[in-house]
């Protein structure tokens, strides 16, 4: 941990089990609640990582989200990412099995249960109120991300129209970025 309120700065190859266990307990408590993916606890993994324990600083929270949803594959990557800001390899690989083993382990049994039950009216009720948990826990997320939008007006109206666009149609988030991205080479935002 650091010492007054500074962001721990680690050697990637740096031996640090104290803080591997804390990383391991916070995302393997979190990854029974990552109902939408694990971007849905974003606000409680800034809380943790970034407020309580100084392990990351706010800008290596935001760029370690940013790559992760850039990057093709999963977007549970900014965990791994937020591991190793914080601890390095080993502080990679064991948020990544925190996060996945339970949800993982968990998701499967459920599937394989509910696969042979989706007539009951029990689960079509869960499966239905899980919608807005879901959507509360992303809106959520943005909350935490969105203070810097507040200072930059053209970011806050690209933001919402992004937001409308994805909502409202069905264009393909990868051209939304690459506007995104576009808008931010020409320095509109």
């Amino acid at each position: 941990m650091s010492q007054g309120g500074a962001p721990l700065v680690m050697s990637p190859l740096m031996w640090a089990p104290e803080v591997w266990w804390s990383l391991f307990g916070h995302f393997i408590a979190l990854s029974l609640m990552s109902i939408g993916g694990a971007i849905t606890l974003v606000s409680d993994m800034h809380r943790r990582l970034v407020v309580d324990d100084h392990l990351l600083s706010d800008g290596d929270f935001t760029a370690a989200i940013a790559l992760a949803q850039a990057a093709p594959g999963p977007n549970v990557l900014f965990v791994g990412l937020f591991g190793w800001y914080a601890g390095g390899i080993g502080g990679a690989l064991i948020s990544m099995l925190g996060i996945m083993i339970p949800s993982t382990t968990l998701a499967l049994a459920v599937a394989r249960w509910v696969s042979t039950r989706r007539h009951w009216l029990s689960v079509q009720a869960f499966q239905a109120g899980m919608m807005p948990v879901t959507v509360g826990l992303l809106l959520a997320t943005g909350w935490v991300l969105a203070p810097p939008l507040a200072t930059q007006p053209r970011a806050l109206l690209l933001s919402a129209v992004v937001a409308v666009l994805v909502w409202r149609t069905k264009i393909r988030l990868i051209w939304l970025i690459g506007a995104g991205a576009l808008l931010g080479a020409v320095g509109w935002v």
